[in-house]
């Protein structure tokens, strides 16, 4: 049996809960929830907040965008089931640990940060996470950018406005 403190467990010897925000972008969007929802079923205290941008919640691309964005988005331009699987190795698609949509929010989440864009193969995974955190009584913001991509705008007032909201964000949530 390993001794070793799971990298929850050690941030949490460190850093209180309400000191903590988790997130990420695109696969990183999944590994953020994913773990915030291990952390949780795990009896773990939960972040501060949690910034799920352009974030791929459902591997199994059952969400409109990812039929009706495909060919528009130039940052994904191909189906990534083949990835997918090798990263479920094994476990169903559905898996909350897999698919952080599927996940039950109503037994707790943190206040989420979410963005897309209108040409983003994820606007399907970022919008229905929003509302399933809503539904939960979540508090949750989401940003969608008009033309965007997966990879959104990279230096463009887009850019600068999505900072300047997340920046609003964390301040609002995060005790540093």
């Amino acid at each position: 049996m390993s001794t070793t403190a799971s990298p929850s467990t050690a941030l949490l010897r460190d850093r209180p809960a309400e000191k903590i925000v988790i997130g990420g972008s695109s696969a990183g969007g999944n590994l953020a929830a994913a773990t915030i929802l291990k952390a949780r079923d795990q009896g773990l205290p939960l972040p501060a907040a949690a910034v799920l941008m352009t974030p791929e919640l459902d591997l199994t691309e059952s969400g409109d965008s990812f039929n009706t964005l495909m060919g528009l988005d130039t940052g994904l331009t191909t189906r990534l089931m083949p990835a997918n699987l090798l990263y479920a190795g094994g476990h169903d698609l559905t898996d909350p640990y897999v698919s952080p949509l599927f996940g039950d929010f109503t037994t707790g989440f943190p206040p989420t940060f979410l963005v897309s864009g209108t040409r983003d193969l994820f606007l399907s995974n970022t919008v229905t996470m929003h509302r399933a955190l809503r539904s939960a009584d979540i508090g949750a913001d989401l940003h969608v950018f008009d033309a965007a991509t997966h990879i959104g705008f990279i230096g463009t007032p887009e850019s600068e406005e999505r900072t300047r909201e997340l920046r609003r964000f964390v301040d609002r949530h995060w005790d540093r």
